[in-house]
């Protein structure tokens, strides 16, 4: 879910020059983002599984905030014949991009239950969901403590009374390291670029390029410019937005001691240097 490489990339050794049917001439960054950050399969079951657990019954209503190009409220409403989906996003671009790359290949049937919103998350309101969601550190853009409170108000305002939130964060000591990290993925090499972080405002500048086998290169696909927020704030500020029970869902280890891709609800974490993790807000 969120993130594929989850910021723990070994940096790779470069291949050799091979064909490809991507360059940075003719590749969509879009594509090329989907293929390389986004899971929504995983996600839509992680969101599935947790709202049931929480609430003994499942989700049928998904409000999927910074939206983007709509691959998750896609994959939501695919999923299930009472599924309803609204993709919220200031960006019209991107949403008209997934428009045609995801809702147009929906069944009629399906195209009747997604609806795709322009418009500021922090101020957009919405028929009343079972679920917002807001992954890949989104909201991350939200640096002031009042507006991020904000925005968590409208949240709750947008949820029904059985209403669940659910958001990613990461953290951990590489998360404030100057770095670049390289995944190769199948026809290019995905790079996570963190390029300075300011430990004062906990400002953390990022960027993400895209490298071709045939040489070329797209520098900045991507870029974000960020507050880390820390997982002890983020529960702080769900609270004072109103929301009763907040709970953080941690990843489990395999027997190698690697992370499994389980997450389940702890009260305490291990120190590792690079963790991504989940909050479970419940109105």
């Amino acid at each position: 879910m969120g993130r594929k490489d989850k910021h723990k990339h070994k940096h790779r050794k470069k291949k050799e020059k091979r064909k490809s049917k991507y360059t940075a001439r003719t590749a969509d960054r879009h594509e090329l983002y989907e293929l390389s950050v986004q899971n929504v399969e995983e996600e839509i079951k992680f969101l599935d599984k947790t709202f049931r657990e929480v609430r003994g019954r499942p989700a049928l209503t998904l409000r999927e905030d910074f939206a983007g190009t709509t691959a998750a409220a896609c994959e939501w409403v695919r999923n299930g014949v009472e599924r309803r989906a609204w993709a919220v996003d200031i960006d019209p671009k991107v949403l008209e991009w997934g428009r045609k790359r995801h809702v147009e290949k929906l069944s009629p049937e399906q195209q009747e239950r997604i609806e795709l919103v322009e418009g500021d998350v922090k101020t957009t309101n919405t028929p009343l969901a079972d679920l917002v969601v807001a992954f890949n550190f989104s909201y991350f853009i939200f640096k002031e403590r009042a507006t991020l409170r904000h925005y968590f108000e409208q949240v709750r305002r947008n949820l029904n009374s059985e209403g669940v939130f659910m958001l990613d964060c990461f953290g951990g000591a590489e998360a404030i390291e100057e770095s670049e990290e390289e995944t190769e993925q199948d026809d290019f090499t995905y790079v996570w670029d963190q390029d300075s972080f300011d430990p004062i405002g906990a400002n953390l500048m990022c960027h993400i390029h895209f490298h071709f086998p045939d040489g070329s290169k797209i520098r900045k696909a991507y870029s974000y410019d960020w507050r880390l927020w820390t997982l002890p704030e983020l529960r702080e500020i769900l609270v004072e937005a109103g929301f009763r029970k907040v709970t953080v869902y941690w990843e489990g280890h395999d027997e190698d001691g690697e992370g499994n891709d389980i997450y389940e609800p702890a009260e305490r974490g291990d120190s590792d240097p690079a963790w991504i993790a989940y909050i479970v807000a419940e109105r």
